[in-house]
């Protein structure tokens, strides 16, 4: 090669972006360009700088290359040279520091026109970068193929039925234990339609389901699997959707858990929570039975002797006398009182409704009963049901309730099968149930049945030695709720709490006590006088004259018709006759008012 050419061939080399080289036929490399020289820290008069030929032998650059790479160098550049073939090879070579960087190689044979090899010319580019990511990618695939492998045997061994649906929801993968509990293949499992495992009756609601899975949030539903068995079971399937980059839908991952045994019982638990909740959000008369009267300790030395017992007690009285407070005082004392306590409100219940309420039905039994519902006896089994405003049942009911105080079972409403239960029953009335025997709305023999223990709970104006003590604990309850403190009760107060006849009595009480400490905005405790004149009730108008039957019903028509017919609430014909709704309601049914007629039609169009 002439000087010119070589300089030319160098002077070309120098001005790649890339590690370039030059060797004679034999391989011997004889230069390398500027950029290479430098990363191999190569002196300014190392022979490779200038393209001196050196003569020493073919392999003499083996030491820039890394160690592990030499055997797969020499194979190939051996053959290269060999056969005069080019050759693109991947190895790495050593900085001038000591460090290595990958490259990718190629040596292409520089030819005279007469075909002679005059050179090798080769470019080496820097893909350390790329090799990293090459090498990190790798990693991160044995590392994902090992979590997968991993994540796959914890999904097989996870206490759920664990699946993947695509986004159609067609079947994907479910895990091993899903497998066992259904007795299938994974194969045989992708090829079963959608619901084909589910309970029937959970068809419906699973297609409705179905249809919101287009949505791109997690869905929940309750439904029961068949299991290999044949045999149902209660599971919570939680469904969360997966997407790509582009924000397309791809999969379903669904997680199942076991909830039947839950569910066994939740219905009996919801029932009860439900009756508890009722009774949490009436207005209690008072936490705690409140009194040192001698009426009231008549009542209390009674209630001590029954509550061991497993006798059926009826307790009468007026209203707001404190009645349920004595029936789960009976209880608590009673070896039921690990037991639920259910009340019942009869008067409160629709009468179309009261049979399903106490004695629950079965799915179908009439429009709107979806599905079983327990009642209220089966509700309280072991423990004790509490029957209030039981003057107010229908003569059908009655004969329901005197069968189950005589056989102790009963039969859901739409089922065929006798329901056993062991509930202790306490009934209360504020009702004259002997006037309701004579004139044939309640069944003698029921009485008899309920009165195996009567209880008389005393007016609160037959007590009037307890009133201080009931004002001090109403105004120390509602004083702390408020915020408030008061540090003395009027005299004159007290004097007028005393006097007054307290015709709704401790309820009516409570709620004088809790208005006055709404306005009071001194720390002496005050009642405003105009809410202790006692305004003429219901009943005293009736007392006035046997004659005034027809006066009453004009009463009570008149209140219906000025609130559109609605009784309860704060603007209902109860209150604004200043009566108990249920005895309100009782009258109404006594003398045949029709509450429609007084409600507001809607307009025809």
């Amino acid at each position: 090669m002439s000087d010119l050419f070589q300089a030319q061939l160098q002077a070309t080399l120098n001005m790649i972006p890339a590690h370039t080289w030059y060797a004679a036929p034999s391989g011997v490399l004889t230069y390398v360009n500027k950029r290479c020289a430098d990363y191999l820290g190569l002196p300014n008069d190392h022979p490779l700088r200038s393209g001196v030929e050196t003569g020493i032998g073919w392999d003499t650059h083996m030491p820039l290359i890394h160690p592990d790479d030499h055997d797969a160098t020499r194979r190939v550049w051996s053959t290269c040279v060999r056969t005069e073939t080019p050759y693109d090879m991947v190895f790495r070579a050593r900085s001038g520091s000591g460090s290595y960087r990958w490259f990718i190689g190629r040596a292409e044979p520089l030819r005279a026109d007469d075909g002679r090899l005059l050179y090798w010319v080769g470019i080496n580019l820097d893909i350390e970068e790329r090799k990293q990511a090459e090498f990190a990618l790798e990693q991160l695939t044995n590392e994902l193929r090992k979590s997968e492998e991993e994540f796959r045997q914890i999904v097989d061994l996870a206490p759920q039925l664990v699946g993947v649906l695509g986004s159609k929801g067609e079947r994907l993968y479910i895990n091993r234990m899903a497998l066992a509990y259904l007795g299938n293949t994974l194969e045989e499992w992708k090829q079963g339609s959608i619901g084909s495992n589910i309970h029937p009756d959970d068809h419906e609601r699973l297609k409705a389901f179905a249809a919101r899975l287009s949505s791109d949030s997690d869905h929940e539903i309750e439904l029961r699997m068949r299991k290999s068995d044949g045999s149902h079971r209660w599971f919570l399937a939680r469904y969360s959707p997966m997407y790509d980059d582009r924000g397309q839908l791809t999969r379903w991952y669904v997680a199942a858990a076991d909830i039947d045994d839950r569910k066994r019982a939740e219905e009996r638990l919801q029932q009860e929570n439900v009756a508890l909740r009722e009774e949490i959000d009436k207005a209690s008369m008072f936490e705690e039975i409140i009194g040192a009267s001698p009426a009231l300790r008549a009542v209390l030395s009674r209630v001590a002797k029954v509550a061991a017992s497993d006798s059926t007690v009826l307790i009468s009285g007026e209203t707001g006398t404190g009645k349920e407070l004595i029936a789960r005082a009976i209880h608590r004392r009673s070896r039921r009182s690990p037991g639920a306590f259910v009340a019942v409100n009869c008067a409160a219940i629709p009468r179309e409704l009261i049979a399903s309420e106490l004695f629950g039905h079965e799915k179908g039994a009439f429009t709107g009963a979806t599905q079983r519902r327990l009642g209220r006896f089966e509700l309280a089994d072991g423990g004790t049901i509490f029957l209030d405003e039981a003057g107010e049942l229908l003569p059908d009911t009655q004969i329901a309730l005197l069968r189950v105080l005589q056989e102790r079972e009963f039969e859901r409403v739409g089922g065929r099968e006798p329901i056993r239960v062991d509930v202790r029953i306490i009934a209360a009335t504020n009702r004259d149930l002997n006037a309701a025997m004579a004139s044939g709305t309640f069944r003698q023999d029921l009485f008899y049945r309920l009165n195996v223990f009567p209880l008389e709970m005393p007016a609160l104006r037959e007590r009037r030695e307890d009133i201080a003590l009931l004002v001090e604990y109403f105004i120390h309850r509602f004083a702390r709720k408020a915020g408030k403190t008061f540090r003395r009760v009027s005299k004159r107060t007290l004097d007028q709490l005393q006097a007054y006849p307290w015709p709704g009595n401790v309820r009516e009480l409570q709620n004088v006590i809790e208005r006055s400490v709404i306005v009071c905005d001194t720390d002496e405790f005050k009642v405003d006088e105009s809410w202790l004149s006692p305004a003429p009730t219901l009943d005293s108008r009736l007392a006035l004259s046997s004659s005034l039957t027809s006066h009453e019903t004009a009463i009570i028509e008149e209140a219906l018709r000025a609130t559109g017919g609605r009784v309860s609430g704060p603007s209902g014909a109860a209150a604004r006759l200043g009566v108990p709704r249920s005895t309100l309601e009782s009258k109404i049914r006594s003398l045949r008012i029709n509450k429609s007629r007084f409600r507001p039609r809607a307009a025809k169009d």
